[in-house]
């Protein structure tokens, strides 16, 4: 077969794809969208990143002069970071076929088409913060659907379900918040606070202390004449006894880590209310029976809300 053949199927098996479907890259496992084709080039966006990138024609044809050559294959663990979209989306073709026993792409001896193993389903690849939204749509709409209030009216089943939705959106939550809150410690200074519409964050910072080589420990506490029986064992206690009492620096005794973090410290709570009646007057001109039962739980979100307003 032809360059020009391949690249017409290609294109073909490109248009082929459905919206909820990706491809991935052979080593990175970065997923990304086909978005359209042309005679020069194949349009693709990386999953969070809306920007379009093209994969070029001629740069398809490198690949195929390679692969028609002598050994007609190609190693695909190592390849250059702007090749590998080129080599998912080549194996679209039935042209071209993967061995996974040595993870190298090489022309097919097969008439039966096979399906590229860099396509996949769109929603195995969403990045951390989609599936933190995926999660978070699910666990409301469980919540809208059950009385969460007397938890022995649910199932074992919807217990199981409702359990396992709100342990993804917290591990998924801690792991933003560390994220976010990392990124927050750029914006404030030692002992600074930070204001947001919804509160407020305080940079602090904690030690964490363990023991230092039990020898070291005794050398420093001979040279201070503090006899060892005192902390014989090296009870943490006792040697912090010790440290109150004597000029012995903490340090001399114990490998201290100090993490630097962002805590919460207040919340805005008004704001909030503001931001649920933003949602209810905006959902004022809607008849429909979902509309109805949304304004239903804002207005419970916003009595909850006057109860906490009330009692602080």
């Amino acid at each position: 077969m032809t360059f020009d053949s391949v690249w017409t199927d290609l294109r073909h098996r490109c248009a082929e794809i459905g919206s909820d479907s990706v491809l991935v890259t052979p080593s990175s496992e970065r997923a990304f969208a086909i978005e359209s084709s042309r005679d020069d080039r194949i349009i693709v966006t990386y999953v969070g990143d809306d920007r379009e990138r093209p994969l070029w024609r001629n740069q398809f044809e490198v690949l195929y002069d390679w692969l028609e050559s002598d050994p007609s294959e190609l190693s695909i663990t190592e390849l250059p970071t702007g090749v590998e979209p080129y080599v998912s989306v080549l194996t679209l073709s039935e042209q071209y076929t993967v061995d996974e026993s040595d993870d190298t792409l090489h022309r097919s001896e097969s008439t039966d088409q096979t399906e590229s193993p860099f396509l996949r389903p769109e929603w195995t690849v969403r990045t951390p913060p989609q599936r933190i939204y995926d999660n978070v749509v699910l666990l409301a709409d469980t919540l809208r659907r059950h009385d969460l209030d007397d938890p022995d009216s649910l199932s074992s089943e919807e217990l199981v379900d409702l359990y396992v939705l709100l342990s993804d959106v917290q591990r998924g939550a801690d792991r933003l918040r560390k994220t976010v809150g990392d990124t927050l410690l750029e914006y404030i200074g030692p002992d600074a606070d930070l204001h947001g519409r919804f509160g407020t964050v305080h940079r602090t910072s904690r030690k964490r202390r363990h023991l230092k080589d039990e020898g070291a420990v005794l050398d420093v506490l001979d040279e201070e004449g503090v006899p060892r029986e005192w902390v014989w064992g090296i009870d943490p206690e006792k040697l912090d006894v010790v440290l109150a009492v004597t000029d012995i620096d903490e340090r001399d005794v114990y490998n201290v880590e100090e993490q630097v973090y962002v805590q919460k410290t207040s919340v805005e709570e008004a704001e909030k209310q503001s931001q649920l009646q933003g949602l209810k007057d905006r959902l004022a001109g809607l008849e429909t029976e979902e509309a109805e039962d949304l304004r239903d739980d804002i207005e419970e979100l916003e009595e909850r809300l006057d109860t906490v307003l009330a009692a602080g």
